[in-house]
């Protein structure tokens, strides 16, 4: 469908086209269609639902219905889709959007004020624990480690089938 804002209304009218043709008030022609001021999702997020009444409902050559039942089909397809999403946006949209302020208000808080600060300390204090934690590993994990490692190294295991 397209908007009305998109419609241009051309009167049809032989003695009024000398005039239409001399008044400079309609010297506007259009090559493309005027860029949509309201656009209410510009980086695509949504285009997975843009869905029209041939995505869901198409009839194959071999059967159709009436011309008229088809092209009602479709006004009411879309008439419905409309109207129901507006109807269930009025009464959604108001509480989601609220719930939805005040949660991302509440994480935006605690990041900045509580999880970057916590950050920032650990990443001004953490080169001399790290070096201090990885003095302790070296004198006391990594000769039991090693040890380990060497008892365990001598240990071979051969698989084989024995038949009955």
């Amino acid at each position: 469908m397209i908007p009305d804002q998109y419609l241009i209304e051309c009167p049809i009218d032989p003695d009024n086209e000398q005039k239409l043709q001399q008044n400079p008030a309609n010297t506007t022609v259009y090559t493309e269609a005027p860029e949509k001021l309201d656009t209410r999702d510009p980086r695509g997020i949504n285009k997975h639902l843009k869905v029209d009444f041939s995505d869901v409902l198409a009839e194959p050559d071999s059967f159709h219905s009436f011309d008229k039942v088809w092209t009602w089909s479709d006004i009411l397809f879309e008439s419905s889709k409309l109207w129901c999403y507006r109807v269930i946006s009025l009464l959604c949209a108001v509480p989601v959007s609220l719930i939805s302020g005040i949660l991302f208000a509440l994480l935006g808080c605690i990041h900045i004020w509580c999880a970057m600060p916590c950050i920032q300390l650990c990443n001004i204090c953490m080169p001399p624990i790290r070096t201090l934690w990885a003095s302790i590993l070296d004198v006391c994990l990594a000769p039991l480690c090693t040890s380990v490692g060497r008892c365990c190294g001598f240990i071979y295991v051969n698989v084989a089938k024995q038949r009955v």
